[in-house]
């Protein structure tokens, strides 16, 4: 993913505009935004909620040509502080600071609703809403000036409640069907209701690549982006219009 500096203008200011700024990324599409980052510069936290996942979690940080660290961290209250306080310890000096939060650890639950039962809901809820308030709740000290915590549900009223405590905005980017490993093991008759929205997406009949995703993420995190707030990029390829 080459900077956007370099897209932008056709004499680039600046090869890393976000040098030494530190990215704390949660899961979901992480990856792909784990490698976009480094290209401007960042220097990036990476969370894998268990064992199983470290050795993935790992190769990614050793692929990045910045520095970088993995931490392990679950859904627990001490999970998000565990993550913030790990990328505190290492970024802390003398870069001062957290500059960018990627709330993007979510899942959804791939079973019929009559077949859902209440453990997958509190599993759901507790990742994607729960995980999302503590995570952003424990970065809030540490944020630096120009901090981007981004998040859907949230965005709407961070958006107006934390940019004037802590100098940073709030954005959010929402993906349509994207090209990932959960989404590839779903099960056939998902697949089966899935694809007739594929075929309508008016861009191009397919779901996203994880790198579209991690560019537009990118584009908000971007320090010449300081005035977008409030906002929820959706990245779908038009299947929302």
């Amino acid at each position: 993913m080459t900077c956007l500096d370099c897209t932008v203008d056709s004499a680039c200011p600046s090869q890393q505009p976000l040098k030494e700024k530190v990215a704390v990324i949660s899961g979901g599409i992480g990856a792909q935004i784990a490698r976009g980052l480094p290209a401007c510069g960042a220097n990036i936290v990476i969370n894998y909620p268990s064992p199983p996942r470290r050795q993935r979690a790992e190769a990614v940080a050793s692929s990045l040509h910045t520095p970088s660290i993995t931490v392990e961290a679950d859904i627990t209250p001490e999970g998000p502080r565990n993550r913030i306080k790990a990328a505190a310890a290492l970024f802390g000096a003398p870069f001062g600071a957290i500059d960018i939060l990627v709330n993007n650890a979510g899942k959804a639950v791939d079973l019929p609703f009559e077949e859902q039962t209440l453990e997958h809901w509190e599993n759901l809820v507790n990742l994607n809403s729960r995980g999302t308030l503590l995570l952003t709740q424990a970065a809030l000290p540490h944020l630096a000036s120009r901090g981007k915590p981004m998040v859907e549900s949230f965005t709407e009223v961070w958006a107006k409640e934390l940019p004037p405590k802590y100098n940073c905005t709030v954005n959010c980017v929402s993906p349509g069907p994207t090209h990932t490993k959960a989404f590839n093991a779903a099960s056939a008759d998902f697949m089966e209701v899935i694809k007739p929205l594929l075929e309508s997406t008016p861009v191009a009949d397919r779901d996203a690549e994880t790198s579209e995703i991690a560019y537009a993420v990118l584009t908000l995190c971007h320090p010449r982006a300081p005035w977008p707030n409030g906002v929820n990029l959706v990245v779908s390829g038009g299947l929302t219009v």
